[in-house]
């Protein structure tokens, strides 16, 4: 028995960085009428706050949705008519100027250097760093053709692991690399939405992109979720389109 369905958000639920469309909102809306369904992605709040909170339809159930930015660090429910936080893991100032100048020594090393940039490449989210390959504003069009098979990537992160042993370093998005502490990763997310909600993970499902080894997704998987993965939002769509179905039974 599925409970909960949890998603990635960036290249499952929307393109990177865009809000939701109607389309989805309208979907999500009617999983949350069979279901409690969670988000789960690197983003920080004020992302998820243009990307999927400000984008539901006014029928969407609000407070059977869980939304965890920075790969679960942040947990925020609607309560009372509003989105609040419950928890939040932080970086400290210490890790993360280690973290930084990892960065800058990874990237100069692999020589992965883009002719164009838009925006920061790297944004200090406090329980995570995320590396954008192109810059935060980069063009959809431009950020699919930078990385679309990871491989850029995986270079970047095998030498940030040799570096920053001690932290998870993961790929997500389009052309993003994610620093958590330790173990902190989706799995470490979907324990906390376990916790929080009462909800087992055996009862939970999870829809992503990016569910192979590396991926930020996989944690998920290798947790033991249910997984199914999506090369886009319209197969995410059609996932949906089949819980749905199958929950309404």
């Amino acid at each position: 028995m599925i409970s909960l369905v949890a998603f990635d958000l960036d290249g499952t639920l929307a393109l990177s960085k865009q809000p939701l469309l109607d389309s989805m909102g309208e979907a999500l809306a009617d999983l949350l009428h069979v279901a409690y369904v969670a988000v789960i992605s690197g983003g920080d709040w004020p992302q998820f706050e243009k990307q999927i909170a400000s984008r539901l339809p006014a029928r969407a159930n609000r407070s059977k949705l869980w939304l965890l930015p920075t790969t679960g660090t942040k947990l925020y429910t609607y309560k009372e008519g509003q989105w609040g936080r419950v928890c939040a893991d932080l970086f400290s100032s210490s890790d993360k100027e280690r973290i930084l100048e990892a960065f800058d020594l990874s990237l100069e090393k692999s020589g992965f250097k883009p002719e164009k940039t838009w925006g920061n490449r790297i944004e200090d989210r406090g329980s995570q760093i995320t590396f954008s390959a192109l810059g935060q504003e980069a063009p959809i069009q431009e950020k699919g053709h930078w990385d679309p098979d990871f491989a850029k990537r995986k270079v970047i992160q095998q030498d940030l692991m040799q570096r920053l042993p001690e932290m998870s370093i993961n790929m997500g998005g389009a052309t993003s690399i994610d620093i958590t502490q330790k173990g902190v990763d989706k799995a470490y997310g979907l324990k906390r939405l376990r916790d929080q909600s009462g909800i087992p993970l055996e009862e939970m499902m999870f829809i992503g992109d990016a569910i192979f080894p590396g991926g930020n997704d996989y944690p998920a998987h290798q947790l033991g979720l249910k997984t199914v993965k999506v090369k886009n939002p319209d197969g995410t769509l059609a996932a949906i389109a089949g819980i749905h179905a199958c929950l309404s039974k």
